[in-house]
């Protein structure tokens, strides 16, 4: 977690400059559909909790022009310095801050975007981070085995590897990366680290391919498990639920979630919270009158997910697995 300090607000950014979704080498996944289910509109605040490269945050300032504000929030702090050079041109009408989105209650208050009128989550490993070898997310380059979206804190993807017992690599590889080969690949790494520590995402990827490779195989073999150790290092999947509750908290009435998945995990988590908030009486079924006074405080917007087109998918391979799913903050009952 960030240290929040005034300090951690790096840029405030009047514009409303014409954006082109494609700019500096990066593209938002779902652009078109983020801004058509978010409805930036003039006079609008919005806080984008996974800025990134900036790519969505800069068409929300363009499609909020000329008096929409955003909060950008990011626990990657040289994703912050590229999303900072990218919206300049709608200074001063953004702030970005360094921290995870579990704090989105306390950053939105404390900066003056509560009540908000929108809220998007992009979640996952980004380009910016995936076409960076340094950061250790990517298993087809050498690198050192990190995986942090915050490379200032915490244990990285060699302190898990390296120091978990064989139960606890499967049941992670399992539990995160839906890993069928999970017990064999944990057995394989306790083995290999016996011998020399596995340091280097290639040192990884190679003895998951000696254990888990087949012939023909759809992904490489080294998938599930990058995705496993990222998804603990960053411990993903709590700090979204830690997150989702406090978005609901500070969307105005009216006021729009947009949140893009990549893999079943996030997409289960998100679907069964909008659901959730969604229902009214949760009374037992044999109880005959509502006796429990539960309101619901989401309206689904999106029935089923929304998926990138074939065109999308064609230009950006990397969005195919994208699943976005909406819903709309109601009146308080």
């Amino acid at each position: 977690m960030a240290e929040q300090t005034d300090s951690g607000a790096v840029a405030r950014g009047n514009g409303g400059a014409p954006y082109a979704a494609a700019a500096a080498g990066h593209v938002p996944v779902l652009y078109e559909e983020v801004l058509a289910w978010l409805a930036p509109r003039p006079g609008g605040t919005y806080v984008d909790c996974t800025v990134g490269g900036g790519g969505h945050a800069a068409g929300i300032l363009a499609a909020s022009s000329p008096d929409g504000r955003l909060l950008g929030i990011d626990a990657d702090p040289s994703a912050l310095r590229e999303a900072e050079a990218r919206l300049q041109p709608f200074a001063p009408r953004f702030t970005l801050v360094h921290d995870n989105y579990a704090n989105l209650e306390r950053d939105a208050r404390w900066h003056g975007f509560a009540p908000a009128d929108g809220v998007l989550f992009d979640l996952g490993v980004s380009s910016f981070e995936l076409d960076r070898p340094e950061r250790g997310f990517s298993f087809r380059v050498e690198a050192p085995l990190d995986m942090r979206f915050d490379p200032t804190q915490g244990a990285t993807a060699a302190d898990l590897v390296n120091s978990l017992g064989e139960d606890e690599l499967a049941g992670l590889l399992f539990r995160y990366g839906e890993e069928p080969r999970a017990r064999a690949i944990a057995r394989a790494i306790v083995a290999e680290r016996r011998r020399r520590r596995i340091e280097t995402t290639s040192q990884l990827a190679k003895l998951v391919e000696r254990v888990a490779g087949a012939p023909g195989r759809r992904i490489h073999a080294a998938t599930r498990t990058f995705q496993a150790l990222r998804i603990a290092v960053n411990h993903e999947l709590e700090r979204l639920e830690e997150a989702l509750p406090q978005a609901v908290e500070i969307l105005a009435p009216g006021g729009r979630l947009v949140v893009i998945s990549f893999h079943s995990l996030e997409d289960r988590i998100v679907k069964r919270f909008i659901a959730e908030r969604a229902r009214g009486c949760i009374c037992p079924p044999e109880v005959p009158v509502c006796i429990c006074g539960h309101r619901p405080t989401l309206e689904v917007l999106t029935r089923k997910p929304v998926v990138p087109s074939e065109a999308e998918v064609r230009q950006n391979p990397r969005s195919r697995s994208a699943k976005l799913r909406a819903a709309r903050r109601l009146q308080e009952g």
